[in-house]
């Protein structure tokens, strides 16, 4: 692994990570491209996904701190006898963020071998792309909801949930199923980005634990720390510039505009996947 491929797969990850266009189809293609094997870069690539996470945390530090304070607070409050209560805006996402995180991580472990096998298939990442801009598209075009966190329910968050869960498909996005999940229940357009990224922590985090029991099977490869912390910083850096541009797509009413880019990679996909 060179400096340069470090850095080409860091900003892939760092921009599709967050960019509604799929980070799981576009370095699997670009690791094809690149000719590096997925079993010798598999430490390096959980180490781009924490680059990711840090971004995420930069973004959002303050939502972040104050719901680690309420729920911590919520659950002294539980075990002093004073009642559950989810009498603020943190408290309330914090405990949607775990129902959220159910459906994902259930149908993660359930339908993880069928995920990972999608990988293999360009034609499927394709046809998923596709999907992706689709989905966009009539979201961002059908809704007007102007829901906030205090009208948010736990069937809400079980929804968006399996929109990630989904969302394991490679060449489906993460980031965009959870936004259009959250846009087709109602939401804002500002709860739609914030709980978009704030759900997708624990779904990063749990997908990293998971792939390092693969690490000591395959080891952490030939990839030296100096490269490896490149490749953080430079997914962390790319996913800063992601999430500060998604945000203002979303405002704009543009959040469109990345589906004329996932049907036109998607179409091109499908038609190299054919012709090989």
């Amino acid at each position: 692994m060179t400096i340069l491929k470090a850095i080409i797969l860091g900003i892939i990850q760092g921009l599709t990570e967050f960019l509604p266009v799929s980070s799981s189809g576009h370095l699997a293609v670009a690791q094809q491209l690149l000719k590096v094997p997925e079993d010798r870069i598999l430490f390096f690539t959980i180490m781009l996904h924490i680059g990711t996470l840090f971004s995420i945390f930069f973004v959002y530090s303050e939502d972040i701190a104050e719901i680690i304070v309420e729920f911590l607070c919520l659950i002294k409050e539980t075990i002093m006898g004073k009642g559950f209560k989810i009498n603020n805006e943190h408290r309330k996402l914090g405990i949607f963020i775990i129902i959220a995180t159910i459906p994902t991580g259930l149908m993660g472990i359930l339908f993880g071998n069928i995920f990972e096998s999608f990988f293999s298939s360009t034609l499927i990442i394709g046809v998923a792309l596709i999907i992706t801009g689709t989905l966009l598209w009539s979201a961002e075009r059908f809704n007007r909801g102007n829901r906030n966190v205090q009208d948010m329910n736990w069937l809400d968050a079980a929804i968006v949930g399996v929109f990630q869960g989904l969302a394991i498909t490679p060449g489906l996005s993460r980031s965009g199923s959870t936004i259009v999940g959250s846009l087709f229940r109602g939401f804002n357009k500002e709860l739609a980005a914030k709980f978009s990224f704030l759900v997708s922590i624990p779904a990063i985090l749990g997908a990293a634990v998971l792939e390092f029991k693969d690490v000591f099977e395959f080891g952490t490869g030939d990839i030296s720390m100096g490269v490896t912390i490149v490749g953080i910083l430079t997914a962390f850096i790319s996913g800063l510039f992601a999430i500060r541009t998604l945000i203002n797509f979303i405002k704009k009413e543009k959040l469109y505009y990345f589906s004329f880019y996932t049907w036109s990679v998607g179409l091109i996909v499908i038609i190299v996947s054919l012709i090989r």
